[in-house]
């Protein structure tokens, strides 16, 4: 069949049927809309597929030399935005080897030999998602580089840190930016690790079995940057763990997005009152002209949603499948393409606005002198000067509740009065009391006197920058 007849009759399998697909069918079954974003990817993997037929001298080198000449011309046509991608020809891979036959003839035919579409398009989904993986390490580095930003200039800006939404202890601002970094963190690591799998080459798996023909699937592999090959064709084919692994990163990565995104319309409300955001990054409302609404923090928010159902969907795609190849994991490359534009999207625009947020000092310090944050600090200094703890916890709640009576902090409370509640309480304790002194006590690793933030951001700074 020549490269027109492929073209006109729509598909590579048509002389076995009687009847033509219906317009419908067509729609229907039809992926080209979205998946000829994967057309560098297809045209790359079938290069290396071609240079490896030449040198296994299963084509001639003049077959390679027209492929390579045909493929840099659709190349050319793709990035002019002249070429017609046809809904009949039904996917990127049929539209690129139809016009690869239209200008090189029969060896354009010749280029599928020794695959299949089943391992052609597994390979291509995992060089296109392999370039995604490799660019969004480099935005989550840029999340935590902007908060490593805000945290160097706040080490030693007070605010209260909270569990049950409560005033529990005093914190630095930087410290609970930090906590975000090593979320982040952790994304980039897990990260890392999918792209181990992710990483090998299911080309030469053909449609389930193997193939006849003598390819050199190692040096495919090593053409295109692939760690090894996919050592079971039939799992070669059917294989999309690293669809669902990749997935899974993206929804805990949304996750610590989300929360973050909580956190800051929490501070920038009224009640909180702890930051200010770029009037970029805010809407108006159509009645209310006080209003300044932190839209893009929101929305950052609910897109988290998005992608933890892709994630679901995806399992739910692969759950009931059997080996090998089904037509239903067509479906797993629209979830992959949001999922990956909304992560992308989202992290870039949550790094811009974290970076210009507006610090209020005063006002953090001013909360974090409510809801007695220090009341653990002077149960510490009664266990240091020997009381049990449980005891000393008991003596400080009637402390408390002293000053709940009188509307005061603990450290409002005239120092006899303290020293009533047990002889162990000495001049000294003003100074456990301060919010100041309490930042400054907790100077282990991990905690959060303004020495220990700043020790950590130089670690992931140092982390950021091998």
């Amino acid at each position: 069949m020549s490269g027109n007849q492929l073209d006109k009759k729509s598909e590579a399998w048509s002389a076995l049927f009687s009847e033509p697909m219906s317009d419908l069918v067509k729609r229907y079954t039809a992926s080209v809309d979205f998946d000829k974003r994967l057309w560098r990817a297809d045209i790359q993997g079938s290069l290396a597929h071609a240079q490896m037929l030449a040198a296994q001298g299963v084509i001639g080198a003049q077959d390679l030399a027209d492929i390579q000449r045909g493929m840099a011309q659709i190349t050319e046509e793709i990035e002019s935005g002249r070429f017609e991608w046809k809904l009949e020809l039904e996917d990127v891979h049929l539209n690129i080897e139809a016009r690869l036959t239209q200008l090189v003839g029969d060896a354009g035919k010749r280029l599928h030999t020794g695959r299949s579409r089943n391992d052609q398009v597994a390979t291509d989904v995992r060089l296109w998602l392999r370039g995604e993986v490799d660019g969004l390490d480099s935005l989550l580095a840029d999340m935590q580089r902007a908060l490593l930003g805000v945290a160097e200039a706040h080490a030693d800006t007070v605010m209260p840190g909270f569990t049950h939404l409560q005033v529990a202890q005093p914190v630095s601002f930087a410290h609970h930016l930090l906590a975000y970094v090593e979320m982040f963190a952790r994304d980039g690591e897990r990260l890392a690790d999918l792209r181990k799998r992710l990483n090998r080459l299911p080309l030469g798996a053909a449609a389930l079995a193997g193939t006849s023909y003598p390819l050199d699937r190692e040096a495919v592999a090593r053409t295109l940057g692939f760690d090894g090959v996919c050592e079971n064709s039939l799992d070669a084919v059917s294989d999309r763990d690293f669809a669902l692994e990749f997935a899974s990163f993206a929804s805990i990565a949304m996750v610590h997005v989300s929360r973050l995104a909580e956190e800051l319309v929490l501070w920038k409300s009224q009640n909180f009152d702890f930051i200010d955001l770029a009037d970029r990054y805010c809407t108006g409302s159509s009645i209310m002209p006080q209003k300044r609404n932190p839209d893009v923090a929101e929305l950052a928010r609910g897109k988290s949603g998005r992608v933890v159902g892709h994630l679901m969907g995806l399992i739910t795609l692969m759950k009931g499948q059997p080996l090998a190849y089904n037509k239903d994991n067509q479906e797993d490359k629209e979830p992959m393409f949001d999922t990956v534009d909304t992560l992308a999207d989202t992290l870039r625009i949550m790094a811009e606005m974290v970076s210009g947020i507006v610090v209020k000092k005063v006002n953090m310090e001013a909360a974090a002198l409510k809801g007695y944050a220090t009341a653990t600090d002077l149960a510490d200094y009664l266990a240091k000067k020997g009381l049990p703890f449980r005891d000393a916890h008991e003596v400080v709640s009637h402390v408390v509740k002293l000053g709940l009576q009188r509307g005061v902090e603990l450290a409002a409370l005239p120092l006899p009065e303290l020293k009533a509640f047990h002889p162990s309480i000495e001049d000294d304790v003003l100074q456990v009391l301060s919010l100041r002194g309490s930042l400054e006590a907790r100077n282990v690793r991990g905690g959060t006197a303004p020495q220990q933030a700043r020790l950590q951001i130089e670690r992931h700074r140092a982390r950021l920058a091998g």
